[in-house]
């Protein structure tokens, strides 16, 4: 029986989707298995994946699913899908997943299947990973089931493990200058959840960065440094563009579309080392 978007799922739902969570969270790779992560410029990465689930305003179960793919470094985009859903889950938080997945899902399945040779080889999500009340966030849950290398990338801190957006918090961001500044994440539990990371030198907003799925967290915060043309990485800055712009297009809303990437804009370059080799460390 399908669920009603706008409510809370029954006790006997949550305690399936915490089971749930618990089967798929023992398949969570969270170290390098490409080649291309481990390579300082990140040799060998061509495409980098971004999705997002945009809301109809004031609907609680229409929403639009994208799916884009953009090219690296160069960061244009080769590859965009988005499709029109209706959610059967509520939002409950520490369950995302459930809402939002199986659409994502199912547009990763279909960019396999009918243009393999456009598949990203990572994946970022606008949402968690480790950094989750059961160590199990939306982007472990579709790296899982794509078996991609994912990562989280959230924009507000989730208050887990005894991490808070309190003073000494605070103070730690104000102490991030410049780009690729970062600190971790640290719970009481003694693990690093994520890093907090300045991804733009004009954002004092940190992003919080966490694994999803075969990829380590150095690694992780490096591409993201290397993915933000502005505060947001570009891949899941064009997936929310995608998204409500085919939302504003499938119901007719007024309104001039988003710029995609302002053409005075270059490419991110990603530092130097002292060798003056190119280097994917931000």
């Amino acid at each position: 029986m399908a669920l009603e978007a706008a409510g809370r799922p029954p006790e006997e739902t949550l305690s399936l989707w915490k089971r749930e969570q618990a089967r798929l969270k023992a398949r969570v790779v969270n170290w390098d298995t490409e080649a291309w992560q481990r390579d300082p410029a990140f040799s060998g990465l061509q495409r980098v994946g971004g999705v997002d689930v945009s809301f109809v305003k004031g609907d609680s179960v229409r929403a639009c699913a994208s799916l884009v793919v953009l090219s690296f470094p160069e960061l244009e985009v080769v590859y965009e899908e988005s499709r029109m859903v209706s959610l059967t889950a509520p939002y409950v938080s520490g369950f995302l997943a459930f809402r939002e997945v199986p659409f994502l899902l199912e547009l990763v399945q279909q960019l396999r299947e009918k243009e393999p040779g456009l598949m990203p080889q990572v994946l970022l999500v606008d949402g968690n990973g480790v950094l989750h009340h059961r160590g199990f966030g939306v982007a472990c849950h579709l790296g899982v089931l794509t078996d991609l290398p994912c990562v989280g990338v959230a924009k507000k801190l989730l208050q887990v493990d005894g991490l808070e957006n309190n003073a000494l918090h605070k103070e730690k961001i104000r102490l991030l200058q410049t780009r690729g500044d970062s600190f971790p994440l640290l719970g009481d539990s003694g693990t690093v959840l994520g890093m907090a990371l300045r991804s733009h030198d004009r954002s004092t907003r940190p992003l919080y960065v966490s694994v999803g799925h075969k990829m380590s967290l150095e690694a992780a915060v490096r591409l993201i440094c290397c993915c933000c043309r502005f505060r947001i990485p570009e891949p899941v800055r064009q997936a929310d563009i995608c998204s409500r712009e085919h939302i504003r297009k499938s119901l007719g809303l007024p309104g001039s579309p988003t710029p995609r990437s302002p053409k005075a804009q270059r490419p991110v370059a990603c530092p130097r080392g002292d060798s003056g080799e190119s280097s994917a460390l931000c």
